[in-house]
């Protein structure tokens, strides 16, 4: 009885006996917190001391929930690299999941210019660790919600169709062979989202019902100025769920800095970011699920 008093003092439950996090808004200060974490670790390149204590990370995050590594040897232009996703599940009483996805390492050309991807990896790690807490200490009402952390989204050498999206062209290959695809109601991509100047762009490469999905949900919460003023073609992490018929959305901020040019470059650090951008992000995914889930 003095741990529920405890907890329901702290807030980390309600009377209800339903996590705190599950009810209430996205906490992007928690988000922002979680990414400074993650970005200090410094550049987390593949085979880098940097990429194992990013794994690390994560395995801590995750240590008491159905996380799952997903390991696998990528072919890549410098030849063959250990590459591994991180899946975190989370039940549904629905038949069916929802994905949502974000990249965890930093790309792999821009190895000795210092590049620690605060915003590109690394902002919607905070968020999907952030977004878990929502999601654990219950079976969720409607489909399960499943947390992918991809490896490899970055090129080896440049970026190209072979070059790019180890980890995602890899999961998706074999969740089509073991009919894992089928179960998917839809996937959301995360990417860039932590930025201060927060502009989200629809992606054309996206399925656009679900794009349609996600421009409701921001209308619903009153974020309708951040999303969707510009559109363009995004190659990412979607595209190998996208080829195989799942319905998908890359939910990413392209326009990061003056001109873009803060993107690729050492300039890409936590002072860039802001939590109210990710309590922006945060309550379109949550409110996204929910709307996929009355579907």
């Amino acid at each position: 009885m003095r741990r529920i008093l405890l907890l329901l003092l702290s807030g980390l439950i309600t009377l209800s006996g339903v996590p705190a996090e599950a009810q209430g808004e996205f906490n992007g200060a928690r988000a922002l917190a979680y990414t400074r974490e993650f970005v200090s670790i410094g550049p987390r390149w593949i085979g880098s001391p940097g990429h194992a204590k990013a794994e690390a990370f994560l395995r801590r995050q995750f240590e008491h929930d159905r996380l799952e590594e997903d390991t696998f040897t990528a072919n890549t232009p410098e030849g063959p690299m250990p590459m591994r996703n991180f899946i975190v599940r989370f039940p549904g009483k629905k038949d069916g999941v929802i994905v949502v996805g974000t990249h965890y390492e930093t790309n792999y050309p821009l190895r000795d210019i210092n590049f620690v991807g605060a915003n590109d990896g690394g902002s919607t790690t905070g968020l999907l660790v952030e977004l878990a807490n929502h999601l654990r200490g219950r079976t969720l009402e409607g489909y399960s919600v499943w947390l992918v952390f991809f490896d490899g989204e970055e090129a080896i050498q440049q970026w190209s169709h072979s070059d790019s999206l180890y980890g995602s062209r890899h999961l998706a290959a074999k969740w089509q062979n073991d009919g894992t695809l089928r179960r998917m109601k839809a996937f959301l991509l995360a990417d860039m989202l932590g930025d201060r100047n927060l502009d989200v762009e629809r992606d054309l490469n996206s399925t656009p019902s679900v794009e349609d999905v996600v421009k409701k949900a921001a209308a619903r919460l009153g974020y309708q100025s951040y999303f969707f003023a510009k559109e363009d073609r995004v190659e990412d992490d979607h595209l190998p769920f996208v080829q195989r018929g799942v319905p998908s959305a890359d939910v990413i901020d392209l326009d990061y800095g003056p001109q873009n040019s803060w993107h690729h470059t050492a300039q890409d650090t936590i002072d860039k970011l802001s939590a109210k951008s990710l309590t922006i992000a945060g309550n379109v995914f949550l409110e996204t699920i929910k709307l996929l889930n009355e579907h």
